[in-house]
């Protein structure tokens, strides 16, 4: 069996700008990649940034074993020089960013990926695949548990997502206020609570729906969830209290009109005594319908598609460009490319959010100038909060960036980053960034 690899999870011409650059003698210059992204999806007010931990641990398994070297070698794709190259390609180079969980705006330069520009280049694909799709969906998660103001929401989409993209969607879901997941690798691989009881097969399995909610509550215990509308919703709750009792857990509805449902179904429930019994909905719920249910007693939200496709934006637009290289005297200098519309400003960058006396953020600051004077950069005031935090240091990955650990920390930067912004960065219209950027040159 082929062991465990993600070096071919590539485009390429990643691999075919290698072999040019090792056979004129510019791939081993020292280079300096930043990823950001030149404008926030329609409508959206401030992204989050989540996958850092996995490409972390991705990062681990970039190598190239015989079965991926072969392969490359059969197929013509690169040259035995290359081959020879990549045989031993281990990331010795230095990663910082912002730290996962983090609100990022237009040009923040999320990540930062330093070293020779053969081993910098070839992890383009691996990077974007990964902080694009990861960030899309804790960016949808944080508008939806804004919108939820509160109530807990649970990610349960993963048989709307391709497998393993659905271990990714839960993890990035909760790193953006979602509270559990239905996906059971998750849960294992990253530590998350999960959540789930019966479907409406489960009701139907059996001869009628009291029988299937006595079966259920016998094996569950009374504080199970019970899904009510699989024939009539008031039959459903009757049935579903006098299964349970009043110590019933919670109800699920799953179709209809909920608003109306849930007003109903909670003065049913009250009236059978079930004072304290939970109203759960779920149904092609987005960050739109969890704010127009906002009025109505509902206790918590489950949401599936929307949420793992990004409700909307599917990708944050993420990009990944060479800002700066070694030039033949061995000085470090500014590039950029000028393609109309695909822009990307030239050098490093450090950045800084400035909040105001009361802790809310005012600016997203962009630090730019002479490299060693950003490199080194540090704010002058308290109302600055650098952003830029290390990752991977000569190669080594920091391992509290990882594993169950590395979700928990991004859990509570996003919270913390998500309370410092103003509260029209909640708003589901389309309107501007929350807070602007502005620049400061420093080392002039």
């Amino acid at each position: 069996m082929r062991a465990p690899t993600t070096s071919l999870l590539t485009d390429m011409y990643e691999l075919t700008m290698l072999q040019a650059a090792l056979a004129d003698g510019t791939a081993h210059r020292h280079c300096v990649f930043e990823v950001f992204t030149r404008r926030l999806p329609a409508g959206r007010r401030y992204g989050v940034l989540a996958g850092t931990g996995r490409l972390l641990e991705a990062l681990h398994d970039f190598r190239f074993s015989s079965t991926e070297l072969d392969y490359l070698a059969a197929a013509g794709i690169v040259d035995a020089t290359t081959i020879d190259y990549l045989a031993s390609y281990q990331f010795k180079g230095t990663i910082r960013g912002y730290a996962e969980g983090e609100i990022f705006f237009p040009q923040s330069p999320v990540l930062q990926v330093e070293g020779s520009f053969a081993e910098a280049c070839i992890l383009e694909t691996l990077i974007l695949s990964i902080l694009n799709f990861d960030s899309a969906i804790a960016s949808a998660a944080s508008r939806m548990t804004s919108a939820a103001d509160g109530r807990p929401c649970l990610e349960m989409g993963a048989r709307r997502a391709h497998e393993q993209a659905a271990v990714a969607a839960a993890r990035a879901a909760v790193i953006g206020g979602f509270v559990g997941t239905s996906n059971l690798e998750a849960g294992l691989r990253y530590g998350l609570t999960t959540i789930g009881t019966a479907a409406h097969a489960f009701t139907l399995l059996h001869d009628d729906e009291l029988a299937a909610f006595r079966a259920q509550v016998a094996s569950l215990g009374a504080d199970t969830t019970l899904l009510v509308d699989t024939y009539d919703v008031h039959q459903g709750v009757a049935n579903a209290v006098e299964a349970a009792g009043t110590a019933l857990g919670a109800v699920r509805l799953d179709s209809g009109d909920l608003g109306v449902l849930a007003n109903e179904v909670r003065h049913q429930l009250d009236g059978l005594g079930a004072t304290g019994t939970r109203i759960t909905v779920t149904s092609d719920l987005d960050e739109y319908a969890i704010a127009a249910l906002a009025v109505n007693p509902i206790d918590s939200y489950g949401v599936g598609t929307s949420l793992v496709t990004g409700s909307g934006a599917p990708t944050c637009g993420m990009v990944y460009k060479l800002v700066a290289r070694q030039d033949d005297n061995g000085n470090l200098r500014g590039v950029a490319k000028a393609a109309t519309n695909k822009t990307s400003s030239a050098g490093r960058k450090n950045a800084a959010r400035r909040c105001d006396a009361h802790g809310q953020a005012v600016e997203e600051v962009l630090v730019t100038g002479r490299d060693m004077a950003v490199a080194f950069w540090a704010p002058d005031s308290d109302l600055l909060r650098p952003l830029i935090v290390p990752l991977v240091s000569n190669g080594a990955v920091d391992s509290r960036f990882t594993g169950p650990y590395g979700v928990e920390q991004a859990v509570a930067r996003h919270a913390a980053s998500l309370a410092e912004l103003p509260r029209r960065a909640r708003r589901l219209s389309a309107g501007d960034p929350a807070i602007p950027t502005v620049e400061l040159v420093v080392g002039t």
